[in-house]
């Protein structure tokens, strides 16, 4: 069942994207050749506790999955989404997704940016421009009744229409009340269908774009989800509520107005 937010919920989980927005913008700072996951985990779970707000991902245990043990998920070029932080160093030219969830006053907000580690190749720096080009474009179609196909269409458009594909194995979805709601909010479809937007809506838009095959499988960890056949991958993400007025995206620093 789609839940709709009230405008005193969405005016919460903008105070609250606002602190998520700050908290990711110094990991992305710190995400520097010889750092590892883990530290950046540790890093985050400072930040927040510093912050005053709650981790969402720690201990979240989807059906059919052990509790994901951190706080942050790090995903470094072949890694899609839900990178496991571990002990391995982090490269010159490395692509590194950054993936985080907060509870701020009971709500939840979800937010990802991939950032590259110095000098990087020009496929993957042409990579992260095309996926937040995406999430832009999806976000423009998430207005009073349009669809959640106009949203998937148009992320689609923009990322095969420069020669890359999107996952189609992950989704979107709803937030605000727990980690995952409905609706899903696929990065494929056709525009018109789905379900029609109303005000109050609150979603998670992330496109995950590859370089080339979109198949993914998940890694020896049971939870690093990664290119099946090794290309690189970016993942961007915004929680973003339909208002009368248009799209107001929650997760960023100037989010509370």
């Amino acid at each position: 069942m789609v839940r709709l937010k009230t405008p005193q919920e969405i005016e919460r989980l903008a105070a609250g994207g606002a602190i998520l927005a700050r908290i990711l913008d110094e990991l992305a700072s710190e995400t520097v050749a010889g750092v590892t996951g883990r530290v950046l985990d540790a890093r985050a779970r400072e930040l927040i506790s510093q912050h005053g707000v709650t981790a969402a991902f720690l201990n979240y245990a989807p059906r059919g999955h052990k509790p994901f043990p951190a706080a942050l998920c790090v995903s470094v070029n072949n890694a899609v989404v839900h990178g496991l932080p571990n002990d391995e160093e982090i490269s010159q030219g490395d692509i590194v997704g950054l993936d985080l969830g907060i509870v701020y006053q009971g709500l939840y907000l979800d937010s990802a940016h991939t950032v590259g580690v110095g000098t990087i190749s020009s496929a993957a720096a042409t990579l992260l421009h095309v996926t937040s080009s995406a999430l832009a474009a999806g976000i423009s179609q998430a207005t009073v009744g349009n669809t959640i196909g106009d949203i998937g269409a148009t992320i689609q458009r923009q990322v095969e229409g420069q020669g890359f594909s999107v996952v189609r194995q992950l989704v979107g979805h709803g937030v605000g009340y727990a980690v995952h709601e409905e609706p899903a909010v696929p990065n494929f479809g056709k525009p018109g269908t789905g379900l029609k937007l109303q005000a109050g809506l609150v979603i998670a838009i992330e496109p995950m774009v590859t370089t080339e095959d979109p198949m993914v499988t998940t890694g020896r960890d049971g939870w690093t989800v990664i290119t099946q056949n090794g290309h690189l991958a970016a993942h961007e993400e915004h929680t973003v509520a339909v208002t009368p007025e248009g799209p107001r995206i929650l997760t960023i620093s100037s989010a509370v107005g």
